[in-house]
């Protein structure tokens, strides 16, 4: 169904400028967003035509997100819409997050209201909502009334996101948001502007803002064979990451053939590897590997007596156990960062 799409502000012009995203299109009657979903029709107004319309829906193991500091070994109802504002050639979920664009507008999915989904989470138990799959600030109206209604219900809400959220965006969320990955995708422009369709910068705003809002957060980067694994640029980003709290999870991902850049061959897991070594290197407290099994990157270490706090093997969400005592670690009493319970 379709709904009013608030996060918007009508111009003298007459057109409508949508401030969910930092593409923040400026729309004529007629006209859709970026992200094939925002649409400003007739009357004048901007419209989200994915409302109660999810494309994909599960329930995952947390750490699937990828979140590792967020109530662990726990499960999280998932759900995404069709359509996003980034165009990453190297998607694995393109098939719905590019369909509108190909597809003149056109959308799909299966009714899901917000009503629905929190009911479903409070019947079986589910602690918490991650807002994923696609871009979740593109169906920002119907992403706030899920999170706003599972608040009130006594869950917490995660988004899964790009981290290109307009500073109204995320101000107007950050009472209901509790937890977020962002993709740090590379950490130069001309990455963002020739595979993603998107800027560097609004990226790390977001993710200084979200610090700012209290919001918990963790980073993800795909790290893909020639265009983002030299050694100079992955220093970059752990530098910058440490700059902003030496305390940020940061999960180094093994890229996979997918889309249009499947004439790229998989990340060599030794790639992986190294920029583990690299982020550990500058600082960072917890840094993961992912897309690949190795239970020594992928545990939780006390930073102040190394002891493993958090264990986990196999596929993600297998097998994990939990040592810390009240987010604490048992053997020294270190405070190890994240939400708990």
């Amino acid at each position: 169904m379709e709904a009013l799409a608030w996060m918007s502000e009508k111009k003298k012009n007459g057109k409508v400028l949508c401030k969910a995203c930092s593409q923040r299109c400026v729309l004529d009657i007629g006209e859709i967003g970026k992200c094939g979903i925002r649409k400003v029709k007739e009357d004048g107004n901007l419209y989200l035509t994915v409302y109660g319309l999810a494309a994909s829906y599960n329930v995952d193991p947390v750490e699937k997100k990828p979140l590792f500091h967020f109530l662990p070994n726990t499960p999280i109802f998932s759900l995404g819409t069709v359509g996003c504002n980034f165009c990453c050639k190297f998607c694995q979920n393109w098939e719905i997050s590019q369909h509108p664009q190909t597809h003149n507008g056109e959308v799909f999915g299966v009714p899901l209201m917000p009503e629905t989904i929190v009911n479903i989470c409070k019947t079986n138990n589910i602690p918490s909502i991650a807002y994923t799959y696609n871009e979740p600030v593109v169906f920002f109206e119907y992403a706030y009334d899920t999170m706003k209604l599972a608040k009130e219900n006594g869950m917490k809400n995660v988004f899964v996101s790009s981290g290109y959220e307009t500073k109204e965006a995320l101000e107007t969320l950050a009472p209901y948001l509790d937890a977020m990955n962002i993709d740090l995708k590379a950490f130069t422009d001309d990455f963002y502007k020739n595979i993603s369709c998107a800027r560097l910068k609004p990226v790390l705003k977001t993710i200084e803002h979200a610090k700012e809002l209290g919001i918990w957060i963790e980073l993800t980067t795909l790290i893909i064979p020639g265009e983002n694994d030299s050694e100079e640029e992955l220093r970059q980003a752990a530098k910058w990451i440490a700059s902003l709290d030496r305390n940020i999870p940061w999960h180094l991902s093994r890229f996979f053939p997918a889309y249009k850049m499947t004439d790229h061959p998989p990340t060599p897991i030794e790639t992986i590897k190294k920029a583990y070594e690299i982020a550990k290197e500058e600082g960072l407290n917890y840094v993961y590997v992912g897309n690949f099994d190795d239970e020594d990157r992928e545990s939780t270490y006390c930073p102040n007596c190394g002891y493993r706090v958090i264990d986990r093997r196999g596929h993600i969400g297998q097998f994990v156990i939990n040592h810390l005592d009240d987010g604490k670690c048992p053997k020294c009493g270190t405070e190890i960062p994240g939400i708990w319970k």
